[in-house]
């Protein structure tokens, strides 16, 4: 996989790292890039120049990169060439980074954004994960907001404990990923049992986070539920 990270800051150098650790082709561009950073990954190609500018992103060819991951610490950047990556270059997915919160609206399919990562609402998410059981959780948003990582860890209330995993009636186009016990995956088979304590990862759609709470733990809330009470 080709893959062009824009930034080469601390997040953009440590994306390309772990991307070419994992056998992947990676292009870095930065209009700032110092020997000294492009020493630190010496694997990546490199371009020094901005990618605001589409000469830039001509001399990169990026129409033959397959991701583009703009994660420079500027939201305006990051929005400028994942608008320029699919409307010009056509790359087939772009990954954008979300420095504030108040601007994570803009970072949909309408600036070219596939896929927004937001690190203050991540953050949160892991806390929330680490300290709830029993309520969904959501860790990451896909396809511009229309499919949703979520996360529930089983109380021991739940209706459900000691179920196969085939005989749990999820909400439709709604998938369980893995269950997460003592620190271990597990593939889920039909066949495998959910028990209390277990972190189960689905991937759904929006609408269907309440319906799923509800099916795995009745007396859960989901997150527009809380936040509506606290409005209150």
């Amino acid at each position: 996989m080709r893959v062009a990270v824009i930034g080469a800051g601390s997040v953009g150098r440590s994306i390309s790292r772990e991307l070419i650790h994992n056998g992947h082709d990676v292009l870095i561009i930065d209009k700032e890039a110092t020997e000294a950073k492009t020493s630190m990954v010496p694997a990546a190609d490199w371009i020094i120049g901005d990618a605001c500018e589409i000469s830039t992103l001509t001399t990169a060819q990026l129409e033959s990169y397959d991701h583009v991951v703009c994660a420079t610490g500027d939201d305006k950047v990051n929005l400028v060439v994942s608008f320029l990556a699919r409307t010009e270059f056509a790359v087939p997915r772009t990954v954008a980074r979300v420095n504030n919160p108040r601007n994570e609206w803009l970072f949909s399919d309408t600036w070219g954004v596939d896929v927004a990562v937001s690190t203050p609402r991540l953050m949160t998410a892991l806390v929330e994960e680490a300290v709830s059981v029993g309520e969904i959780v959501r860790l990451f948003e896909f396809q511009h907001g229309e499919a949703h990582m979520v996360e529930l860890t089983l109380p021991e209330t739940s209706p459900h404990v000691g179920t196969r995993v085939g005989d749990v009636p999820l909400p439709p186009d709604t998938s369980l990923l893995t269950i997460l016990r003592d620190g271990r995956p597990i593939s889920p088979s039909p066949d495998e049992a959910i028990e209390a304590g277990d972190e189960i990862l689905f991937i759904c759609p929006p609408e269907a986070e309440h319906q799923l709470a509800m099916t795995l733990n009745p007396e859960s809330r989901t997150r527009a539920q809380r936040d509506d009470e606290d409005e209150a």
